[in-house]
Order: structure tokens, then sequence, then C-alpha cells
């Protein structure tokens, strides 16, 4: 078997191989020079497949790594980005396992800043479930908004965006419902509106 074409692929580093006029796959630079294929070259089918399994680890690592510079992401986000851009299974654990190793991947960080940068507009539930649906593990968010979420500091977040909401408005039933309905949305809890509603509602004056 013999390497007939080894094409360039767009402005980057990567590159279309064709084995005996056949299209292979697309390997990074890096791997072609590791390995010192160039064109003409015999290569074994044996060869071929590994070269192929050591470029998607390579390829999935570099994909995953690019997008962790960009914004911090759970376990969770970062698997479901790399099958979506097609790359094996194996290849995305093997990624995972190094980024993990590396302290790129964190999801208890990733709640401690998610918590930080949202408790200001969120009560606990919906910070909850936002990390629960982003993957983070449930005992981690439990663990991660006790310690972080400051039941002064959500009493004031209501306090804050009730009066926001309330702006300009008539204290109706009607736009107390709404109110309500809206803070519920945002993840406080019932009681912790009716008071802080009551409150502005005396103070409104």
């Amino acid at each position: 078997m013999q390497i007939t074409e080894i094409k360039k692929v767009g402005k980057g580093f990567r590159y279309n191989v064709y084995v005996d006029e056949n299209y292979i796959g697309t390997f990074e630079a890096e791997i072609l020079a590791k390995y010192k294929w160039k064109t003409g070259q015999e290569v074994a089918q044996e060869e071929i497949d590994k070269v192929k399994i050591v470029n998607g680890d390579l390829a999935c690592f570099d994909r995953a790594l690019g997008v962790l510079e960009k914004s911090m992401k759970t376990e969770k986000l970062l698997r479901d980005y790399l099958k979506e851009k097609g790359y094996p299974e194996e290849c995305i654990d093997r990624a995972i396992d190094k980024l993990q190793d590396y302290g790129y991947i964190n999801d208890g960080v990733y709640a401690e800043n998610y918590i930080g940068a949202y408790s200001h507009m969120k009560g606990r539930r919906k910070l909850k479930y936002d990390l629960l649906s982003k993957g983070v593990p449930a005992d981690v968010v439990e663990e991660k908004l006790d310690e972080l979420l400051d039941e002064d500091e959500q009493y004031e977040t209501c306090r804050n965006l009730t009066i926001k909401y309330m702006k300009n408005k008539q204290w109706d039933q009607k736009t107390k419902q709404k109110l309500f309905s809206h803070l519920v949305g945002r993840g406080f809890e019932l009681s912790l509106i009716g008071r802080v509603a009551r409150e502005v509602y005396d103070d409104r004056d």
C-alpha cells in the first residue's frame, strides 16, 4: 500500500491523505511529521490504523482545548460538544481524562464560578436547575450552593428585582400575580417572594 497524495485542507495544518488513490482520512501536520508520512511512502494497514487513533486523540484534545480557552465547560457540556463534532467516544474519553488531569475541567470550580456570576439575578432553585442541566453532579451542586449562596444576598437580590419589576406599575392583583410568576421563574421561593413583596409595597412611597 502506498501513500499516493497528501493534500492540504484550508488554511490550517490539516491534510487529507490518500493511499492507493483512496482517501483514508484527514490528519494533523504534527502526526504526519511524527510518522514521517510523505507521498510515495509504503504503509501497512496496521500502521494506518495506529496513526488514525493517535491522530484522532490529538485532534479531539486540541479541539477541546480550543473550546476551553474561550470559556469554561463542565465535563458534560464538553463531551456533548465533541460528540456533535463527530469525534469517536474513545477519543473523547481520553481527551476528557487528560484535561481533568491537567485541571482544565473541574465541575466544582465551574459551579463556583457560575454561582458567583449569577447569584445576583437568580434564586437558589434556578441556579440549581441550571447547574444540573449543565451536567454538574447533584451532590456538587448542593455543596456549592450551601457554601456560597448567602441568604441575605438572596433577599437583597429578590428585593432589587421586585423593585425593578414594579417600577411605574400599579399594585393591582393581576400585576402582583405577574410579579410572583416572574420571580418564581428566577428561582426564588414563594415565602421569600411574599415577604419581599409586602415589604416593597409598604415602602413604595
